[in-house]
């Protein structure tokens, strides 16, 4: 068996240790450059003013013409600086409507797109690249109702690439000089974007899975080999406790006892990060978010946009979007500012945070016949709730606080958090996905809340462990090269519980495993 062990991690490592390597420098490029986005804040600071004056047409009137009646999302936004109706069902399909006219947007041209995009970029110049389906930095597939996407060139400090919904006119993602140049050794090679988008593409999610497998066992394999070569008792002839003499092979060797366990972690938490084979979607009923707002949103009961933004205006807010929601069965609209986010009723008031018996009844009508077992107020981050930088790959989810903790008796324990202030559901969680946090979440950027707050310790922590991990699979990738180079012959025995291998000018100590 020992013998087949060796020759495993000979040869995978052969195989997997140049993609190793580069997993480690790319992850250390991540921690501070992230695959690009457009986060709600920046999408509002591009945004203007709602303005009451000469708007809007009826909501009803709106979503008549736009075809689209059962859409799930009602939003007055702006385009080019002139309101604009975008009804949703939250992902595949997206449908615009002149709120002057009340006419369906049929298609954006690119001179559309430009002057979106202008207006969007506040008075920097912009120039159109181009019509993409998807590119290096649109893999998203968030963005697959939107495209193809315009993109365009922004002439600011950032030297952003704005891409523009073909769809909608609105601006829908940036990537900027930064993002994109080191988005080359970071995002873009950890998660193997080089198979996205081409002949690959249907592929894309096994490739990596099965790589994140081969790399596992490659880890596994190493520590077990590891082991049984040092000398936990006595000495080699050496004097070392490796058998290695080559320093290479004795550095790979030390490198990985120190550190191969994190970076098997690591390996493992990055398969999970794909959910393979589905292993973290709970069986049984889903929780029924529209049971939740207390029944679907009804064109009738929508309050007047021109109603709204007249006294938000008087009462001094800024609106940039609306949307129209249900809250606890009753008609609402979320107002969102450049720096808040609140609701209000048919009249534009705003209403007050909403009872904590309303959310438990609510909550409970996520699924059918569960009941709320416990309440807990957050009102600082915790272990299950908490935010991360806007660059890391959920920095854009929203987490206020305070908010409320319901925890349902189910059969999947689901949990929901909930923020008082608009009634919205800001997290949802069942058994199986806060496995999730642990075996993806932890193990992949250990972000507790006491870790990401202890910086630098934290980086210190992720760039020591990482470098190592990043010096073992380059020892591996030169020991792997020359092996390759050698022509004579070889050959492995068991004696004594130690291994020899005999090669052309070496007996006792190989270079490599």
């Amino acid at each position: 068996m020992k013998r087949w062990l060796y020759l495993l991690h000979r040869w995978a490592g052969i195989a997997l240790c140049l993609v190793m390597a580069l997993w480690f420098l790319s992850g250390m490029v991540m921690l501070y450059v992230g695959y690009p986005k457009l986060t709600p804040e920046e999408q509002l600071r591009g945004l203007p003013v709602l303005q009451s004056a000469g708007c809007c047409v009826p909501l009803p009137e709106a979503l008549k013409a736009s075809g689209f009646e059962k859409a799930s999302q009602w939003r007055l936004s702006s385009v080019a600086g002139q309101p604009r109706y975008l009804f949703s069902d939250g992902r595949k399909r997206h449908v615009a409507v002149d709120a002057r006219s009340g006419q369906r947007i049929a298609a954006v041209s690119p001179d559309d797109a430009l002057r979106s995009a202008s207006h969007f970029a506040q008075g920097s110049a912009v120039s159109l690249m181009g019509q993409d389906d998807e590119d290096a930095w649109t893999h998203s597939r968030a963005l697959d109702g939107h495209r193809p996407l315009y993109r365009l060139a922004v002439e600011d400090e950032e030297r952003r690439w704005l891409y523009v919904s073909s769809t909608t006119g609105e601006a829908v993602r940036d990537a900027t000089f930064t993002e994109r140049s080191w988005g080359w050794v970071g995002a873009w090679l950890h998660w193997l974007y080089i198979f996205r988008g081409g002949a690959l593409n249907a592929w894309w999610t096994d490739i990596v899975i099965w790589l994140s497998v081969a790399g596992g066992v490659l880890g596994l394999s190493g520590l077990v080999v590891g082991i049984w070569r040092w000398r936990f008792r006595g000495r080699y002839k050496s004097g070392s406790r490796s058998p290695y003499r080559g320093v290479l092979a004795r550095w790979h060797h030390i490198l990985g006892l120190l550190g191969g366990l994190l970076a098997l972690t690591w390996l493992l938490s990055g398969l999970f990060s794909m959910n393979p084979w589905k292993v973290f979607e709970a069986p049984g009923p889903k929780p029924d978010r529209v049971a939740y707002a207390g029944g679907p949103l009804r064109p009738g009961d929508a309050p007047l946009a021109a109603t709204v933004l007249a006294r938000l205006v008087a009462d001094g807010e800024q609106p940039r979007s609306l949307e129209w929601r249900r809250v606890a069965g009753a008609p609402v609209v979320l107002v969102q500012t450049a720096a808040s986010q609140f609701i209000v009723d048919s009249q534009g008031q705003r209403l007050p945070a909403s009872p904590t018996a309303s959310l438990v009844a609510a909550a409970e009508r996520l699924l059918p016949g569960s009941h709320v077992v416990e309440q807990q107020w957050l009102r600082e981050f915790d272990t299950y709730y908490y935010g991360r930088d806007h660059h890391t790959m959920t920095g854009q989810r929203e987490r206020p606080l305070p908010a409320l903790r319901l925890r349902l008796d189910d059969a999947q324990s689901h949990w929901v958090v909930i923020d008082p202030a608009t009634g919205a559901i800001v997290q949802l969680s069942n058994a199986h996905q806060r496995s999730e946090r642990w075996l993806f979440a932890f193990l992949h950027s250990f972000d507790l809340p006491q870790f990401l707050n202890a910086r630098p310790a934290w980086d210190a922590w992720m760039l020591g462990f990482s470098l190592a991990g990043l010096a073992l699979s380059l020892t591996g990738v030169v020991l792997g090269w020359r092996r390759l180079g050698h022509k004579g012959p070889w050959r492995v025995a068991v004696r004594g519980g130690d291994r020899l291998v005999k090669m052309d000018a070496q007996a006792a100590h190989p270079k490599g495993h």
